[in-house]
């Protein structure tokens, strides 16, 4: 069976193109630009992708497409209209892609998604499969336009779409707010987070995403469902980091700060969407995954913060 893995040079997509490689799929890699894939992978540079990208020669003979290239840029929130250019790229350049894979004969497109396009915090109340969509942001605004137009595809032309909402991911050189929070607690940081115990969030292990990923390949029931996906182990912020550093084998220092005066002082810095990331819930509820897929993530939280260090520690 041969895959087209887009974004197969990103956090996720080279982990996953290894990976599905290691198991027995044929497997075609695109990239930007440049790749640092092992050279057993078939890459392909595709430049930056848009309505306009030409996907027939990436397509030969694939069976599967699993579609992992998105804008994912915060910086681009300040501008006049960013969801303008996170639709160029999540949505436009996503159809365009899915048209030809259709017509190219792929039978199955999975499209990863994001948690956001449910919303930026649960209550009392986790995210699960059946939860009314609440995008929270431009970013995720263009994750479930295209995730819609992709299903309207599907009826059109009887490709399968499976569609994967995952939370953070985290993992070993991991980007953005988990990676930054990493190295703050590397280098002997204290944190203000020693009252951030209250909130529960999911959070997903780069193995356990790719595990299902990979069910998602294969599975006949996939076809046509959406999954959210987690380590199916819940924790507070305070809980979080205080794992982090037994798994770095180093003590944490956490600095009881008040919640409602990290949230104001945050504010005042313009860094109140980072904090409210960090202290605010965020729960999914994975069962109909599980169910469907008979599908159980593989490792466990405190694993996967293991995983982090490797030989580092």
């Amino acid at each position: 069976m041969r895959l087209l893995i887009t974004g197969g040079n990103g956090f996720v997509g080279k982990a996953l193109s290894i990976e599905a490689f290691r198991r027995g799929f044929n497997v075609r890699a695109a990239v930007r630009e440049s790749s640092s894939l092992p050279n057993y992978i078939d890459v392909l540079s595709v430049g930056d992708i848009d309505s306009s990208t030409d996907w027939l020669y990436a397509l030969k003979c694939c069976d599967v497409v699993i579609h992992l290239a998105a804008r994912v840029h915060n910086r681009i929130e300040n501008q006049e209209n960013p969801f303008d250019e996170y639709r160029k790229i999540n949505v436009e350049a996503t159809l365009k892609l899915a048209r030809q894979a259709a017509a190219s004969g792929v039978r199955r497109f999975i499209f990863i998604s994001s948690i956001g396009v449910n919303g930026a915090e649960t209550n009392s109340i986790p995210f699960s499969n059946l939860s009314k969509p609440v995008p929270h942001s431009p970013y995720a605004m263009s994750k479930y336009e295209a995730e819609l137009k992709l299903y309207e595809l599907a009826l059109d032309t009887g490709m399968e779409i499976v569609t994967i909402r995952p939370p953070l991911i985290y993992g070993p050189n991991a980007p953005g707010n988990f990676g930054s929070l990493l190295r703050w607690l590397m280098r002997g940081m204290p944190l203000p987070f020693g009252l951030a115990n209250k909130n529960c969030r999911s959070f997903v292990a780069l193995d356990n995403l790719i595990d299902l990923i990979i069910t998602c390949v294969l599975h006949p029931r996939a076809a046509n469902q959406i999954f959210l996906v987690s380590d199916r182990e819940d924790v507070s912020t305070k809980e979080l980091l205080q794992r982090l550093g037994k798994a770095m084998n180093k003590s944490v220092l956490l600095i009881p700060v008040p919640i409602g005066f990290l949230v104001l002082l945050a504010s005042l810095l313009g860094k109140k969407k980072i904090v409210q990331s960090l202290i605010g819930s965020l729960q999914l509820d994975i069962n109909h995954t599980c169910e469907i897929l008979n599908w159980y993530p593989p490792i466990s939280l405190d694993e996967g913060l293991r995983r982090l260090f490797g030989d580092k520690i």
